[in-house]
């Protein structure tokens, strides 16, 4: 909760304990109190949804009390049947808060602030084969985080801006669309436009999960650029849960019963291609994601050349590329990886892997952030999904040429590899977050991520890499 509407409930609380007490000339000013705790964490903090029973309570307790002192008499057992309500009214009012907080992301350890800048960016060369019309051009919305100079006065962005990406989430948890509208105002620890940190710096791209979007990992992607990389993290029109462009238009995902062929035909193909929009797509749709990596790749380098806002020019050291995903996000690096030499690092996250890739294998440095059979048969996925997702990973992790890592981190479900555990307590519940806890899952790969990328793209020296020192319950794998 935070420090307004902490005030706020627990001067609610002060308020039903002295009404409950006679005489009530002393719980005038404290039911005030409450009315004004209210109105000030509007002012200061904003209105939201989940705050709607403690709103409600500061405006009956004014009222309670104006009734009780204007009236006649009342019952003893009137008197204590408000109190009680009241009390019951606290719950829902102290309850809502906690379990749909506003999320603050700690200040990365680094040495470096995060600035972003958000880019639009076309394809004019490419069909975009996902969508309706066969004349449309592929497009592309790429947020970009990059060392800054540390500015604590300068605001944060918001955590998600698009209403669109609000309704995804709550589709994912299976509750109303009003659930995580709080999620508005989460903020980051990114300051647009800030002024880029001198020199160039690596690059990373990330890549999100299927309905998700280019935030989703702000865990991950905060510590790496306090730390002196640049992340690019693309969305992806048809995949991402929603996609806004600055004209206003958005695109949501495809429906799961259109999406799942699509992928399944990059993973496994079936001799029937799917048909999406009429059309036949006889690689599914992993090569065209893939695809969108080697343009981005292109569209940095011409920023490095000339930003046409001025930040980032001169300070992207695309020599120093790498690239990490989470589910159909690892998918898609491992294809892309499979696709573009100029990524010098691969970092799959809870993903099977294409079998043009098992079979052709990748030349990069590559590691895996996963889990067990055993702990995705508690998670709920079938037994076909957990074979194709341990073989294909160990089957590539086995042909590497270089160097390789597999990581596997018992207890861990599918969204503990994103920022979901921290939208609510409730994620839990809702099956997007395992038993290991978000704080200890979110340390095992933040560290073995800077790890990878300070010994691949930067020739840093990596203790974890080489087995020491370890986490206790992670079975670490390396070669090469």
């Amino acid at each position: 909760m935070r420090p307004f509407e902490i005030v706020l409930v627990a001067a609610e609380l002060l308020a039903l304990l002295v009404l409950a007490v006679p005489p009530l000339r002393r719980a005038r000013h404290v039911a005030q109190l409450a009315a004004l705790a209210a109105v000030a964490q509007v002012l200061v903090e904003g209105a939201r949804i989940p705050l709607i029973p403690a709103y409600a309570l500061a405006v009956a307790l004014p009222a309670a009390w104006l009734w009780r002192t204007l009236r006649p008499p009342v019952p003893a057992w009137a008197g204590r049947l408000g109190t009680a309500l009241g009390t019951i009214g606290l719950v829902p009012a102290v309850a809502l808060p906690i379990v749909l907080p506003v999320l603050h992301f700690p200040p990365p350890e680094g040495p470096h602030g995060i600035g972003t800048l958000t880019y639009h960016w076309k394809d004019a060369g490419r069909q975009e084969i996902l969508g309706p019309d066969p004349a449309a051009r592929r497009e592309l919305m790429v947020q970009i985080w990059y060392p800054a100079r540390p500015d604590p006065s300068a605001p944060r962005t918001p955590y998600v801006e698009d209403p669109g990406v609000i309704t995804a989430v709550a589709q994912l948890a299976g509750v109303p669309d009003a659930t995580f509208q709080h999620m508005r105002q989460s903020t980051s620890n990114a300051v647009t436009a800030a002024p880029a940190v001198p020199g160039r710096h690596p690059v990373l791209v990330f890549l999100e999960g299927v309905q998700g979007f280019r935030q989703m990992n702000m865990f991950q992607v905060e510590p790496l650029v306090s730390r002196g990389y640049v992340v690019a993290a693309i969305d992806q029109p048809y995949a991402a849960g929603s996609v806004r462009f600055p004209d206003g238009r958005s695109i949501a995902a495809l429906p799961r019963e259109r999406l799942t062929p699509l992928v399944d035909q990059s993973l496994e193909p079936a001799a029937t291609a799917p048909v999406l929009n009429g059309r036949p797509l006889p690689d599914g749709m992993i090569p065209h994601l893939a695809q969108d990596v080697t343009f981005t790749l292109a569209r940095l380098a011409e920023l490095d050349r000339a930003d046409p806002r001025g930040v980032l020019t001169g300070r992207l050291d695309l020599r120093r590329t790498g690239v990490f995903g989470i589910s159909l996000g690892g998918i898609v690096t491992a294809e892309a990886c499979a696709r573009e030499s100029r990524l010098r690092a691969c970092l799959i996250m809870d993903a099977p892997v294409p079998r043009g890739v098992v079979r052709d294998g990748i030349e990069q440095p590559a590691m895996w952030l996963t889990r067990d059979a055993a702990t995705m048969r508690r998670e709920g996925w079938d037994e076909a999904e957990i074979e194709r997702h341990q073989v294909t990973m160990r089957v590539l992790y086995d042909k590497l040429p270089g160097a390789g890592y597999f990581v596997l981190m018992p207890d861990t479900y599918h969204g503990d590899y994103t920022d979901a555990p921290l939208w609510s307590p409730l994620m839990r519940a809702a099956g997007l977050a395992g038993p290991i806890g978000a704080e200890r899952a979110h340390s095992v790969i933040n560290a073995y991520t800077l790890a990878f990328f300070d010994r691949h793209l930067k020739g840093a020296p990596a203790d974890l890499l080489d087995g020491k020192p370890g986490f206790p319950g992670v079975r670490f794998e390396s070669r090469g």
